[in-house]
């Protein structure tokens, strides 16, 4: 495969890492990175966060700029899209009419926006990408009153933002609780609490009946006045090209353990993938992560290159809130149990045990100089399947790194 000419389409995150990747690891054939923005691949995380925030109006936070992908002998397709696969002539069909032949087609697709479905939805704000963290930049003035829809991750960090800026924010969330997809109902709480202290309000529990001029409309009746609506409910894995073509489909692209899809030919990274996770019994899962992508991308290029090893990464997921920092390891939601550690200065770590005792998961909430290096060990002890005890799993005597060595 080092001379098999090789088309990514998707210039995200993982699309982008794979390229980088495939020359890192010797690749010399034919490489082509299509994207549908004009941008060179950039990272998504900053969006919510940094770029709003900033004093001045950051360019993109780039992965590779144009010049280096140039440089490295990737050749970027850029403002154009991938609307057709023809599996049987390994060819792959451009908006433009182009045709892009291949011997290994990866789609690092990504995911898009869930819509919201309520009168005058069409007036909030979503984020996906670099020109819509600008048009929230310039919406997010002092004074302004901020409506966000979905108290997930982005809803979250977009609040956290908005308050820095001096908005008064309100998040309206239909779930019982913010944070409901995966993330234990003890971290959330202190999420919450974190927003509550700074000011934002909630709305918990509560459906949208309309979007108009004047902010929010709940189904109870509830007006939320707001300037400006966000709409963050999530996303949905892009398959259409994927389906279109006539792969698997199971909440996303489905792919085996080295990620390859349906057709052996082509593979399937990062939001858009779901994959059997040989830690969770081969369960398969659907990851929209930076680190998942990141991951993703730079194991598949040694996977296409020749390396045999399955894809057994551990999930983790990160979220800056204010000053603190939350961060989970591994899939906490089939825990049987769950077993406090008190990290001090405010934080709480939350070790996840299956029905066997063995540690799955692990999630924490506070300074990130507290919870980085506790999470970083506990994932080491998920990827060892190990079994600690829960009294040394509670105790802050007892270092991690010593279950390790044990």
């Amino acid at each position: 495969m080092n001379h098999a000419r090789i088309v990514i389409i998707g210039a995200g995150e993982a699309g982008a890492r794979a390229a980088i990747a495939l020359r890192a690891e010797g690749h010399v054939g034919p490489l082509t990175l299509v994207g549908e923005e004009p941008h060179a691949p950039y990272e998504r995380p900053p969006l919510s966060k940094a770029s709003i925030v900033a004093p001045q109006p950051p360019p993109p936070p780039f992965i590779a700029d144009a010049a280096g992908l140039a440089t490295s002998g990737v050749e970027r397709l850029a403002g154009v899209a991938a609307v057709a696969i023809d599996r049987a002539a390994r060819e792959a069909t451009l908006s433009d009419g182009r045709k892009l032949g291949y011997d290994a087609l990866v789609l690092a697709t990504g995911a898009k926006p869930r819509k919201l479905n309520a009168p005058g939805a069409e007036a909030a704000i979503m984020l996906r990408n670099y020109e819509d963290s600008l048009a929230l930049r310039a919406r997010f003035a002092p004074g302004q009153t901020i409506a966000i829809i979905g108290g997930g991750f982005i809803g979250l960090e977009l609040a956290a933002s908005a308050v820095a800026l001096g908005c008064k924010v309100s998040v309206i969330e239909a779930a019982p609780r913010i944070l409901a997809r995966g993330v234990p109902a003890e971290i959330a709480d202190l999420v919450e609490k974190r927003h509550r202290a700074a000011g934002v309000a909630f709305a918990i529990g509560a459906g949208i009946a309309s979007i108009g001029a004047r902010g929010v409309t709940l189904t109870d009746g509830r007006l939320i006045e707001a300037d400006c609506v966000v709409a963050g409910i999530g996303a949905i894995p892009e398959t259409s090209l994927a389906a279109a073509a006539g792969l698997a489909i199971d909440n996303g692209i489905a792919v085996d353990g080295r990620l390859r899809a349906s057709d052996p030919a082509i593979s399937a990274i990062g939001d858009c993938a779901s994959f059997p996770h040989p830690l969770y019994g081969g369960r398969r899962v659907r990851l929209e992560a930076w680190r998942n992508a990141l991951d993703q991308g730079t194991y598949l290029a040694k996977s296409l290159l020749g390396a045999s090893e399955e894809y057994q990464a551990i999930p983790w997921f990160w979220s800056d809130q204010y000053d603190l920092c939350l961060q989970i390891a591994g899939l906490a939601d089939g825990a049987a149990r769950s077993v406090a550690r008190d990290l001090g200065d405010g934080a709480l770590m939350l070790f996840h045990l299956g029905d066997d005792g063995r540690l799955i998961a692990a999630s924490a909430f506070g300074p990130l100089g507290k919870i980085a290096r506790e999470i970083r060990l506990a994932e080491m002890l998920i990827a060892r399947r190990a079994r600690p005890s829960e009294a040394d799993l509670a105790s802050p005597a007892v270092k991690l790194k010593s279950l390790l060595a044990a």
